[in-house]
């Protein structure tokens, strides 16, 4: 299922036209929407692709790279396995955000939390509509049970994101007094009951933009271990993804062959993802519909040549870089790769030699970071300076998994627009990789060791196969590569302590740059510890961009926005 924002304003613009508007809650119709209008089946379905449609963030009437889903800013740079990049003066409200000095008033906490209320909008309008449809016979009673477990879970979805960011939110659904509405109410049992509804669903929803039952049940664990610590309830439900879940349109679901082959967009909804926010480009949307929210996130290089030809953002850090150093194919859990780190090029311009890290890396570094003079997909090699907008500022790598082809360029691109950043490459919200290694630490934390050894060692051993290393136009390595399996027995799975160690490891390698890295540290209670270690080596290495930045135990949420407290007259309160 494409979900185009043409369509959506064809039938929404004016139930929705004040619903981005910082008044987030009053979602009544203002005018023109007539529910007897809308109330069949096709209208309650096009509310849904609505819903369906602030997956991604973004709606073009303020909600942009500031709401991306992906959280390339909330998660993986507040996560510090990213910086902002560019340089200093180039969208500075995120720099606040990854120097952990982020205030009530910053324009993209205000914005990303209106997004996700638009998204619990339209979910709320779409239920409201089909009520009338029900009271009118105009709609079956199997379309209702469907709709009503898709707008669940969705809502669902929506509210778990706020959560994760702010945890002091208002639970909205179809028939809350708006002027009975607060922030001081305990609501995980609310996101909980709308996740659980979703389980309803079947696997096969005939299109691959719909939640199905396995995506449901991949969000309410992730739900239940987040807020709750419900690891066996969590168990239970990976365990039937994992061995019975297909993706929304039913087919099969499993780990790609090649790691690399995972964020290429010609397999955007291949065998790896159980759930993609769909992207479309070229559709007549002006690349609205397109990946907006990554739209900065490519190599910079001031005279074109470079994928996106801007913007310069969302630059790996450096100690996620070093992270990738490897002892016997196994990776260093106690953080000493940060003592000897990765060869780079900072301060080495383009014309003076340089020698790339010689020492044996985990294979995925090279899929997710580009790095200088290894190859850059099919761009050729990373050339290093004239690649990065300001060296000094943010560092000397670039990222990579969501960048396209020089082969792909007007396939899965948006031509003739001022970047071709918006590309059909979607983002991969959940995939079969990361359901792994959720159970894992499900298994962890409910002692099966072994258990989540294995399917640790499924992820490591895909990422081990050498036909999917990165090669040079010779078919030689890129690097000297070299991945090992976790033994049978001893450390680190000797323990639940060190298998922890072992799968927070695994999980910034297997899914750096993905929007998980703040939230898993949120979960692990570790945010302020191992991001103060982090900070104090970065600080070390980008002086100019970290300054005296500290992380505090606030840190580990969002500020509320001050406009919606001051517009709810004080019935929201500040949750820091």
């Amino acid at each position: 299922m494409k979900i185009h924002k043409k369509l959506i304003a064809l039938f929404l613009v004016f139930a929705f036209a004040n619903s981005c508007s910082e008044e987030f809650l009053n979602v009544a119709p203002q005018g023109s929407l007539d529910a007897n209008v809308l109330a069949t089946r096709d209208g309650v379905n096009r509310l849904m692709i609505g819903a369906y449609a602030m997956l991604d963030g973004i709606s073009g009437n303020g909600f942009g790279w500031q709401s991306a889903s992906s959280n390339w800013v909330f998660s993986s740079i507040r996560g510090m396995e990213a910086n902002k990049g560019t340089d200093s003066g180039d969208q500075p409200d995120i720099n606040p955000i990854q120097t952990f000095t982020e205030t009530e008033t910053n324009p993209y906490v205000r914005i990303k939390w209106g997004a996700l209320y638009e998204g619990i909008a339209r979910i709320n309008e779409a239920l409201r509509v089909m009520a009338v449809a029900v009271e009118k016979g105009t709609i079956e009673p199997e379309d209702v049970t469907s709709f009503t477990a898709q707008a669940r879970v969705l809502r669902g979805h929506y509210h778990f994101e706020a959560w994760k960011l702010w945890r002091d939110i208002p639970y909205i659904e179809e028939n809350t007094n708006l002027e009975e509405v607060t922030n001081t109410v305990d609501v995980r049992s609310n996101i909980i009951a709308d996740l659980e509804a979703g389980t309803a669903l079947p696997n096969d929803m005939g299109q691959v933009g719909r939640f199905n039952g396995t995506v449901a049940r991949v969000i309410l664990a992730k739900a239940l271990m987040q807020m709750n610590g419900d690891y066996a309830g969590a168990q239970a439900l990976l365990q039937t993804v994992v061995t019975s879940g297909t993706a929304p349109d039913g087919s099969p679901i499993g780990l790609e062959t090649n790691y690399g082959d995972v964020f290429d967009g010609a397999n955007r909804n291949g065998v790896e993802a159980i759930y993609t926010v769909q992207y479309s480009v070229n559709d007549g949307s002006g690349g609205w519909n397109g990946g907006w929210g990554e739209a900065l996130n490519f190599p910079y290089k001031a005279n074109g040549g470079s994928p996106g030809e801007c913007c310069g953002f969302f630059q790996p850090s450096h100690d996620y870089v070093n992270s990738f150093l490897t002892s016997g194919g196994l990776p260093l859990l106690d953080n000493s790769y940060n003592d000897t780190p990765v060869a780079n090029d900072q301060g080495i311009t383009v014309d003076a030699p340089f020698t790339p890290e010689t020492r044996p890396l985990d294979p995925r570094l090279d899929w997710s970071v580009g790095r200088r003079s290894i190859p850059y997909l099919d761009w050729g090699p990373h050339t290093g300076q004239d690649w990065i907008r300001d060296q000094s500022y943010a560092g000397p790598y670039s990222p990579k998994k969501q960048v396209y082809k020089r082969g792909q360029i007007g396939q899965i691109t948006e031509v003739g627009t001022w970047t071709s950043g918006f590309t059909a490459n979607g983002y991969r919200m959940i995939r079969f990789a990361d359901a792994l290694l959720l159970l894992a630490e499900c298994q962890i934390q409910t002692g099966n060791l072994s258990g989540a050894r294995d399917n640790i060692n499924l992820v490591r051993a895909r990422a081990a196969n050498p036909d999917g290393f990165v090669k040079n136009d010779d078919g030689t390595d890129a690097a000297n590569y070299e991945i090992a399996l976790y033994p049978d027995s001893g450390f680190p799975f000797d323990n639940q302590t060190n298998a922890m160690r072992a799968l927070m490891m695994e999980r910034k390698l297997e899914l750096g740059m993905e929007g998980h890295r703040y939230f898993d540290l949120q979960r692990w209670g570790v945010v302020q510890s191992e991001l103060s270690r982090v900070l104090s080596y970065e600080k070390a290495e980008l002086p100019s961009l970290y300054g005296n930045a500290s992380v505090g135990p606030e840190d580990a949420l969002y500020p509320i926005p001050l406009s919606q407290i001051d517009l709810m007259s004080g019935r929201l309160v500040q949750n820091r």
